[in-house]
């Protein structure tokens, strides 16, 4: 079977560049298999010297943040004709290049959801898994790793291997025996504690007796390309409530996502007619929100921003079954009398209230659909805007300026001590940064606005100081977007793992990949 290496340079030229504006990107030529069979074609010309295809670059939809999908001379093979898609009671078969807003709209056609994913919905399924994606609702579902129950994946060479959870496990001394149609493979897992934390995505995941589908999820593209996938699904959603939530001090955010953490009640599977169902709660600090009201966005979106607010928090609750299409309106307008029936809507009210929150919180319904997207747009437009700012330094300042950001993650009881470290060493060096995240997780996104390279290197500094303190915490300096072939990450996961930590994990790449045909210079420098 032969698989044309397109190179028409309008063809080519789109797949230049992901998210993270990595620069110099170039390719040979795309492959684009449309199934398994091609897939494993492609891969099996490529594993020896001299080979039309030495190096290969697997890509979804280049949404990745750390420059790990755009090609650096290799040949770009897209998944995007890979897009199978079958419904089945409680999963979803699905093809690797299927983006993960079809797959929540072909599963709300059949009352289910797919509840991990990120909040850039045009990600891939195979980007996804790959990079251990997990987005706001991390707090209640998890990230997508649990979710991920089989996968095809076609090795360097061209071996398929199908994986189902809990069928294989490594033996108890921490190996793998992989059976190929071209000979066993050995995996050796080496003794590395993973960060107790809610989410990672540094390098390989490493535990003991762990399941063989876990080694390749989060492995980025490096150890094999994913080819479809069975996920597990939930029952549809119930309705949500959102409520934007403005405070004074960074402090009081934390103390009053504490207590809402702390009294959180309910999960997917039950069905609590009056707990707190808290699914997520994101933030955006003074400077991200200032970002926001410089470039407008509050006024158009008729979001009236506090000057005094520090803080602005997007809460999400979930509510039952039984509460879709009904009017709750009249729950939120009689919260506060003490005759008032006990609901979810009245106890999110009574909690603001207690805290002097409510008449600085604004209420989305379920039913207003406009407003909880202007919400989302509000949240969205914080690295829109410090990305723009970026990109016009670069352009009228230095082209050596860059996007200089961390996405670090601590166990929550350290999440304030966290914070208070980010600020003294950016503070430091005099930098302007804008803060926002996940803090339901304890996971923030600091980003430098620089205004020269110098800039850039002193927040490189202090993105590296903050991970050694991250790790100190017991938390992760890479907790949602990868490794890829950003140098700085590259250091994290060595700070994180220790230079011997880091060769074990290269020794677990060579041993499924041992010619480095995939993926070079992502997760470990090019060698």
């Amino acid at each position: 079977m032969t698989i044309p290496l397109e190179t028409d340079p309008d063809l080519v030229s789109r797949f230049l560049e992901d998210a993270a504006h990595y620069p110099g990107g170039r390719a040979a030529g795309v492959l684009r298999p449309r199934n398994v069979a091609e897939l494993s074609a492609c891969l099996a010309k490529a594993p020896h010297k001299g080979a039309p295809y030495e190096r290969i670059l697997p890509i979804g939809a280049q949404s990745s943040l750390t420059g790990g999908a755009t090609p650096l001379g290799e040949v770009v093979l897209s998944t995007e004709r890979l897009t199978t898609l079958t419904i089945e009671p409680a999963h979803i078969r699905v093809g690797a290049g299927v983006t993960l807003e079809a797959v929540q709209r072909a599963l709300a056609a059949a009352g289910r959801w797919f509840p991990p994913v990120p909040t850039y919905l045009g990600a891939t399924v195979g980007g996804a898994i790959a990079t251990c994606a997990a987005g706001a609702a991390t707090f209640k579902y998890g990230s997508v790793r649990p979710w991920v129950d089989g996968i095809t994946v076609v090795l360097a060479g061209g071996d398929v291997l199908q994986i189902t959870r809990e069928e294989v496990f490594a033996s108890p001394d921490a190996t793998f025996e992989i059976t190929t149609a071209s000979g066993i493979r050995t995996v050796r897992i080496p003794p590395i504690k993973m960060p107790a934390v809610e989410k990672h995505s540094a390098g390989y995941y490493c535990a003991p007796g762990m399941d063989l589908i876990d080694l390749f999820i989060g492995s980025e593209g490096t150890l094999g390309v994913i080819a479809e996938a069975v996920l597990r699904t939930a029952p549809e959603r119930g309705p949500v409530v959102r409520a934007l939530v403005q405070l004074s001090s960074e402090s009081e955010a934390m103390a009053l996502v504490d207590h809402l953490r702390n009294n959180a009640d309910g999960d997917y599977q039950s069905d609590n007619p009056f707990g707190l169902d808290v699914a997520a709660i994101e933030h955006m600090d003074a400077r991200s929100l200032a970002v926001v009201r410089e470039d407008g966005v509050d006024r158009k979106l008729n979001i009236a921003i506090r000057p005094d607010t520090a803080v602005m928090l997007l809460v999400e609750i979930e509510l039952r079954q039984a509460d879709r299409g009904r009017d709750l309106w009249p729950e939120f307008q009689d919260a506060l009398n003490d005759d008032a029936p006990d609901t979810p809507v009245r106890r999110l009210c009574q909690l603001l209230d207690e805290w002097e929150a409510l008449d600085t919180t604004e209420i989305a319904m379920p039913s207003d659909e406009a407003r909880a997207r202007a919400f989302a747009e509000l949240r969205e437009a914080v690295p829109a805007g410090v990305n723009r700012r970026v990109a016009l330094a670069q352009q009228q300042i230095d082209p050596q300026i860059s996007k200089t950001a961390a996405d670090m993650i601590v166990p929550f009881d350290r999440f304030g001590e966290m914070m208070r470290t980010c600020r003294r060493l950016f503070a430091e060096r005099g930098l302007d940064l804008a803060v926002w995240g996940h803090i339901s997780d304890g996971n923030v996104h600091p980003n430098v606005i620089p205004r020269s390279a110098d800039e850039v290197r002193q927040g490189q500094e202090a993105i590296l100081a903050l991970g050694d303190e991250v790790i100190r915490m017991g938390g992760c300096p890479l907790a949602e977007h990868g490794v890829g072939r950003s140098a700085i990450k590259q250091q994290l996961l060595r700070q994180l793992y220790g230079a011997d930590g880091v060769e074990a994990m290269r020794a677990i790449k060579l041993s499924l990949d041992p010619d480095g045909l995939l993926a070079p210079g992502v997760i470990f420098p090019a060698q």
